[in-house]
């Protein structure tokens, strides 16, 4: 079975801790993604910033992005995978989360980040599909 190292894509893009709102959403643009990383000054990973966090925690509350920080919107513990994890456990993972990506960690260092779409292309179909039914879920 294949683990995160072998599914995940390694070229990651962080959104640093002290980079305003505005940097952090034209960071997005550029490379056409829905989140990023939130990497602190010692390049740990510190949170995960969605664009749905921008719209709903600063622009719906009429804040104004440029003068937001990434880090502010990191909140507890980024829910993360580890590189030498199976694809069960990133399956696992994503469902109890209810996320759709997790940043891949070896040690304390951000290597890559695994979708949905990459453990779907990796393993037969139920599995996924059981994951994405699992996502979905209303609380």
């Amino acid at each position: 079975m294949p683990n995160a190292r072998d599914i995940m894509t390694d070229d990651v893009t962080c959104v640093r801790e002290r980079d305003d709102l505005r940097t952090a959403a034209r960071r997005m643009a550029e490379l056409g993604v829905g989140s990023l990383p939130i990497c602190g000054e010692d390049n740990r990973l510190k949170g995960m910033l969605t664009d749905r966090d921008i719209v709903v925690k600063v622009l719906g509350q009429d804040r104004d992005p440029g003068s937001v920080t990434a880090g502010e919107l990191a909140q507890g513990e980024a829910v993360t995978i580890g590189a030498d994890d199976d694809a069960t456990e990133i399956l696992r993972t994503m469902g109890k989360h209810q996320v759709r990506r997790l940043p891949v960690i070896d040690g304390h260092e951000l290597v890559g980040i695994v979708a949905v779409a990459d453990v779907a292309r990796a393993l037969p179909d139920r599995p996924v599909g059981d994951l994405v039914e699992a996502i979905s879920e209303h609380a």
